[in-house]
């Protein structure tokens, strides 16, 4: 019998096709830009997806202190913590974070974080997120290229 044979080609480590990217965050709504990350991270926007590997590109988020909120959440959205000690449960709104040091870091990984999936692949996903604040990144050395996260669905 001549039939032609397909083999479903399943992407590793090694072979996966990781890239480095440069978001601006700009004016854009916290979840949604994020759900675009989280995808991105993942791999979800190549052919070649595998869903239990780590075959995502690398993103840069830069201008991240320029995301926003839609509606009342910048003062409403509560931020839980937990310090470990008996009535140590903190609680911050994001109008408080932008005033920490690392907060819209805080803001930005909370929101991917929650979109990636639990257990020990989300946890490495997360790793290849980068966010700063301004425009400077100091992974130039990787040649990024700038994408317009617009452009996504």
């Amino acid at each position: 019998m001549n039939t032609l044979s397909y083999k479903t080609i399943s992407v590793n480590r090694e072979t996966a096709q990781k890239e480095w990217v440069v978001v601006d965050a700009t004016d854009q709504v916290v979840g949604r830009l994020c759900s675009k990350v989280a995808k991105l991270i993942r791999g979800k926007y190549k052919p070649s997806f595998t869903p239990h590997v780590d075959c995502g590109d690398n993103v840069i988020i830069i201008n991240a202190e320029k995301v926003i909120f839609t509606g009342k959440k910048e003062t409403d959205k509560l931020y839980t913590r937990y310090t470990g000690y008996p009535g140590g449960q903190r609680f911050n709104t994001p109008a408080q974070l932008r005033l920490r040091k690392d907060g819209v870091d805080r803001i930005l990984r909370h929101a991917v974080k929650g979109m990636l999936p639990k257990g020990r692949l989300g946890r490495a996903l997360l790793d290849n997120l980068y966010v700063y604040e301004g425009t400077e990144h100091p992974h130039e050395a990787q040649k990024p290229k700038a994408i317009d996260i617009n452009q996504y669905k």
